[in-house]
């Protein structure tokens, strides 16, 4: 029975392992993307240390039935990366190509958000399931969208980009160079800068805000400062939820999806982001999906996803 090697590719690290059919990951590895600015050096680099895993793993090289990869901007139409952010990756790269030069067999490209509701759907909570969306939580929001079983990619390779759905057109600014995206609230970033305009409003004097601005304030601060009940960080996860269950219950209208699955850091914050999130949702719905969509959290492991999604492309697709 042949194994799948899966590859995520982020702009800090790169993540990698050997999947079964079964999705177990049998043994994996991990290296600095940025130690190697050039594409052709992170595949060889990342290609001799899955010789080896093979290797240390007594499984011969013919054993190996293909590398699923998610990166940034991956398109699984063409294979190939293209103008991806947070990389020093310069336009085009294809990616595909460069590991099929390594080991003859197919290699599949696709975005990490899309690679992780592959996994989802083959190996997690939405087994089983044709129609879901996938939201990723983390630094920004990433989105997979499967309607019919299969995976929404759209005409060019880019589709489901709900983490760009403009929810304020005056709002925040974004990394995509418009105002008011959804990720821009919606995430660990966008958490992030409501729980501290939140803070900063309430501060009487310049004093109490010089010192606030002092501390180290990330994810874990704010779910901390919220399980021991204070308003603002309460507030904070209440406001995200809001903004969040409206945007999903746009969505909706457009695949009528039978559940959608929360993944990433935000996520495991629990009821604090669930809770607001499907009031909000249920609330904005159309009355014909009302009462008919879970909001769930991710059935895959932390650690696990980025290896196991990117490995569930090559069982989906190169069977």
């Amino acid at each position: 029975m042949k194994i799948a090697a899966g590859i995520d590719i982020g702009g800090t690290s790169t993540k990698f392992g050997l999947v079964d059919f079964q999705g177990r990951i049998i043994d994996r590895g991990e290296i600095s993307t940025a130690k190697y600015p050039a594409p052709e050096e992170l595949v060889a680099k990342v290609c001799d240390a899955i010789r080896e895993l093979l290797k240390r793993n007594n499984f011969k090289n013919e054993m190996l039935g293909g590398f699923g990869i998610g990166s940034p901007n991956g398109n699984y139409f063409t294979g190939r990366v293209e103008f991806a952010p947070n990389m020093n990756w310069k336009g085009v790269v294809p990616l595909a190509d460069l590991f099929q030069k390594q080991f003859d067999v197919k290699a599949i490209v696709t975005n990490d958000a899309n690679a992780a509701a592959i996994g989802e759907m083959l190996f997690g909570a939405a087994k089983g399931m044709n129609d879901f969306l996938f939201i990723t939580l983390g630094t920004g929001l990433g989105s997979g969208i499967v309607a019919n079983g299969e995976m929404i990619y759209g005409h060019d390779g880019f589709a489901g980009e709900i983490g760009h759905v403009i929810m304020d057109v005056n709002g925040r600014v974004c990394g995509c160079g418009r105002k008011g995206c959804l990720e821009t609230y919606c995430s660990a970033t966008g958490i992030l800068k409501t729980y501290i305009e939140l803070k900063l409003a309430g501060m009487r004097n310049e004093s109490d805000a010089q010192l606030f601005s002092k501390e180290t304030i990330d994810g874990k601060y704010i779910f901390q400062r919220a399980e021991e009940g204070e308003a603002e960080a309460l507030e904070a996860f209440n406001k995200t939820g809001k903004i969040l269950g409206l945007a999903l219950a746009n969505c909706v209208a457009f695949t009528s999806p039978q559940a959608i699955f929360l993944f990433g850091g935000l996520a495991q914050a629990g009821e604090l982001i669930f809770e607001p999130t499907r009031k909000n949702f249920e609330a904005n719905l159309l009355n014909i999906y009302k009462g008919k969509i879970s909001i769930l959290p991710s059935g895959l492991n932390e650690s696990d996803a980025a290896i196991l999604g990117a490995a569930s492309l090559v069982f989906k697709y190169n069977s």
